[in-house]
């Protein structure tokens, strides 16, 4: 054998001896051919050709200046200045859009406004030398091109996220909604457009067109901010969500619709000679939905999975995209609603829809958004508006387009027999506009319909509505909390037999374990148990066709767990750009007794979690370094601690747990430092009555209180009481002293005191329960 090894050695020496002298004698030779034919070549060169437009360098500080002229040469070529300015442009973006992030409102606030403070009102007014440089008017052409491209994309996305089996369930009621808060806008801004008219219009503008498009400007609701804002609430599944999802997807259909007439019309300059566009369109629009939509219906039936879904399909639908488009631009109605048609025609089968959006979405908001946001704030000059009249125009064009849309769904939905809460937070959601309110506006720019003055008066609108939606929400849902709370409390009455937990779990499989751990601890307390799992996807911009599959995935480990313990819980999915904060909300809304939630990777000895508390060590601390702020280079809340928040600012008990491979809680040890430790060993009780498990105490009184001897004499009676018990000798907590444990349980403040005086020690302790009580 060890003859068999040693030749084994010397073989692959020997191979690897021939494989360096055969590429040592490859670059030898080929190196040689090649330095004679350069040799051959510039002996038949001429003298007069010019070999390079800069002189060559003599020594290092001239080949230096050589290098910098040729730096600034590529960066100003046009391909090399775009990428530049897309760099730029993303990240403002990103960093604007946090910052409203923090401020609760919908990042693309953030990114409206970060394409303003790009343009001539911010940058070309206080910088115009290094906005001239990023941003010369020629370059601006390949930023619209990209932007448009992009917008292409995004509304088919939008078009896909309309979910028209949720529409036609909530249409009876929600087509009243929709329809009342399009056509009062509408009118009301074209009564403005009659005023101001002769004022500000171009003077070749029709008054038809001019008028028409302040009203669907007016008039308009976004979708795809107001679907992320009724997830941020928590209204996805509740009958306003429905409610709103359906009435603001009803109204964008109808205004696209409209804006097709007005586009028509518009370019073809009069109502008859739009005869051929509008008939054109009508059959355009037939074929969609009669012919192409039934043969998309069966792809999605064939190809319902990833597996199936291969590129030569992508490509057929990309296909498709592209062609839709370019019928609806040469029929005047913009690419946009060809792309919008493709959406809506795409497969019923949300399976289908989820993997083509997956393919486009990632790439559509985070790079060609930001260009058009940049593309429409270079064109958005707020010195424009340079006189009293027209920043009063502009409160006025602000004051009509939420008197509009927000009293007519306030009025509509009492109609339909809506509540005041719901009727009133209807009128919030929609009078958001956003996105869509934008894409109007860049089409009427570009349509030379809207003159600057006007468009950016609009564009402020738009900001101000679409800012104000999460905290006019807000202000509502206090207005109606006291009645609420005060329903609550009663309620809360009459099932003050039962003992509210609420479980909040991150990753599925540790849901599964802390249910164990919640069964356990609270199964056979003195109160029925009601439990609620939470789950929370961070972030504000989840995809409103992927919630189904996170929530599936993210519940489905802890309902077969509840299943396999005979375990009635309640679930509860939400999505939030702050997860900590909505946990507080929560607990503190619903009246829980206990929160239940876990330690995160601080603590945790599985291996997955060292491995990301190491990189999150080494990570953060560079950027410490710069005090630079985490949510510009982190994920944020999902791997921060927040317990801190969760004591200070619940009305409950809270228990955090730090998982080391548990499994159930047979030997458990408890930790005592002060008389203010003792309500642990009601916890214990109910513990040992599910577990049948053995308690120890260990007494550290005697280092740090005064009360040792009433606690000594506590810890004794609870012994006699219970056979399972033993309390350990006295000293101080060492690695022994977790020996033959499962599970621990300590106070919050005693955990505080041990982190510091027995941090070694506690690196061999096992699967812990920190109670923070409250009584």
């Amino acid at each position: 054998m060890i003859i068999f090894v040693r030749k084994s050695v010397q073989t692959m020496k020997k191979e690897k001896k021939n494989s360096l002298v055969f590429y040592t004698l490859m670059i030898l030779v080929f190196g040689t051919l090649m330095w004679l034919i350069v040799q051959k070549g510039e002996s038949l060169q001429t003298t007069d050709k010019p070999i390079l437009s800069i002189r060559t360098p003599q020594n290092l500080v001239e080949g230096f200046h050589v290098f910098g002229s040729l730096l600034l040469e590529h960066i100003q070529t046009p391909f090399g200045l775009l990428l530049l300015q897309i760099i730029v442009i993303l990240a403002t973006c990103r960093i604007v859009g946090g910052l409203f992030r923090l401020m609760k409102q919908p990042t693309v606030i953030g990114e409206i406004l970060a394409g303003i403070l790009l343009g001539p009102s911010i940058l070309g007014h206080f910088m115009p030398e290094v906005s001239g440089f990023l941003f010369p008017l020629e370059s601006l052409f390949n930023i619209n091109i990209l932007s448009q491209f992009g917008l292409i994309l995004f509304m088919y996305t939008i078009g896909m996220e309309l979910d028209f089996v949720e529409i036609r369930k909530k249409l009876q009621a929600s087509i009243l909604i929709s329809h009342t808060s399009l056509i009062v806008p509408f009118f009301l801004g074209m009564l403005i457009a009659y005023a101001i008219y002769d004022t500000y219009a171009y003077r070749e503008t029709p008054f038809l067109s001019f008028a028409l498009f302040i009203g669907i400007a007016m008039s308009i609701t976004a979708f795809p901010v107001l679907a992320r804002i009724i997830q941020e609430r928590g209204y996805t599944r509740t009958h306003l969500g429905t409610i709103a999802l359906a009435s603001a997807a009803n109204g964008d259909i109808s205004a696209w619709c409209i804006l097709a007439v007005v586009m028509a019309i518009t370019q073809a300059g009069s109502m008859l000679s739009a005869i051929y566009n509008i008939l054109f369109s009508g059959i355009y629009m037939l074929i969609m939905f009669l012919v192409v939509r039934p043969l998309l219906r069966m792809v999605g039936d064939l190809y319902h999975n990833k597996e199936v879904v291969d590129k030569p399909l992508i490509m057929l639908m990309f296909l498709f995209l592209l062609v839709s488009s370019y019928l609806t631009e040469i029929l005047g109605l913009h690419a946009l609603f060809g792309a919008f048609m493709v959406g809506t025609v795409m497969p019923e089968n949300l399976r289908f829809r989820k993997i083509m959006i997956e393919k486009v979405e990632d790439v559509s908001l985070a790079l060609f958004l930001p260009l058009f946001f940049a593309s429409t704030g270079l064109r958005t000059e707020i010195g424009l508006l340079n006189t009293s009249g027209m920043w009063l125009l502009c409160g006025v064009f602000i004051l009509v387009a939420v008197v509009g849309k927000f009293g007519s769904t306030v009025v509509s939905a009492r109609v339909v027999k809506e509540s005041w809460k719901d009727s009133l937070l209807l009128g919030g959601l929609m009078n958001t506009r956003g996105l869509m309110e934008l894409v109007i506006l860049t089409i009427g720019y570009e349509m030379h319909i809207l003159p600057p003055p006007i468009f950016v008066m609009l564009i402020l609108m738009t900001l101000v509505t679409t800012f104000m939606t999460t905290p006019l929400l807000s202000f509502i849902s206090f207005c109606f909390r006291t009645s609420e709370r005060l329903t609550l409390y009663r309620r809360e009455l009459q099932k003050k037999s039962t003992y509210k937990v609420l479980l909040s779990f991150g990753r599925a499989g540790n849901g599964q374990i802390m249910l164990d751990v919640a069964h356990q601890m609270f199964s056979l307390g003195k109160n029925r148990l009601d439990l609620t799992a939470l789950h929370l996807t961070v972030g504000s911009d989840v995809n409103p066709l992927h919630t189904d599959h996170f929530e599936r995935v993210s519940f489905g480990p802890i309902r077969y767990e509840a299943k396999k313990l005979n375990m009635r819980i309640e679930t509860r999915y939400e999505v939030s750009a702050n997860a900590g904060q909505s946990i507080v909300n929560r607990v503190n809304d619903d009246r829980y007794d206990f929160l239940l939630v876990g330690a995160g990777i601080s603590m945790s000895n599985l291996s997955n979690d060292v491995d990301a508390r190491s990189i999150q060590r080494s990570f953060f601390g560079f950027f410490k370094r710069f005090n630079a702020p985490q949510f510009l280079f982190s994920p944020g809340s999902l791997i921060q601690d927040k317990t801190k928040l969760f004591i200070e600012q619940t009305s409950c008990s809270v228990g955090i747990f730090v998982n080391r491979d548990f499994v159930t809680a047979t030997h458990i040890i408890i930790i005592i430092n002060t008389a203010e430790d003792l309500f642990l060993l009601d916890y214990a009780k109910t513990l040992v009555a599910s577990t049948k498990g053995a308690v120890s105490l260990l007494n550290r009184s005697s280092f740090i209180s005064s009360e040792s001897e009433t606690i000594h004499h506590t810890l004794t009676q609870f012994t006699t009481d219970m056979e399972e018990a033993i309390i350990l000798p006295e000293k101080d907590v060492m690695s022994e002293s977790f020996n033959g444990h499962d599970f621990m349980l300590v106070s919050y403040p005693s955990w505080n005191i041990l982190s510091e005086e027995c941090e070694d020690a506690l690196q061999d302790m096992p699967s812990t329960l920190i109670i923070h009580h409250r009584k």
